[in-house]
């Protein structure tokens, strides 16, 4: 079952969190990832929400988990902290034929 990794994300410093855009990119990559959403235009139907939103997919949650505590994303994800504030998640997928939904 797929897995989305889902990103809240407000960059305060953006010249700086250009380094980490392509080392996450290429981690993402290497483990099968797919970028669904990188921070396009969002509108806010309920809540507050940071402006910048990512949605990664992946092929399960172990490969999610792999990905994050991956080598190469841990060597990165420095870069993120440093240059950004946020919240990071990751879900199953399913949908109303699942019968967790």
């Amino acid at each position: 079952m797929s897995a989305y990794v889902i990103v809240e994300i407000d960059v305060e410093d953006p010249a700086a969190y250009e380094e980490y855009r392509p080392l996450a990119a290429a981690s993402v990559a290497r483990h099968g990832g797919r970028y669904i959403a990188r921070g396009g235009k969002t509108e806010a139907l309920e809540g507050e929400w940071a402006g910048r939103i990512v949605v990664l997919e992946f092929d399960s949650l172990d490969a999610a988990r792999s990905w994050y505590h991956s080598d190469d994303y841990q060597a990165c994800l420095p870069v993120r902290l440093r240059t950004s504030r946020g919240r990071m998640i990751a879900v199953e997928g399913g949908g109303a034929s699942s019968p967790r939904s």
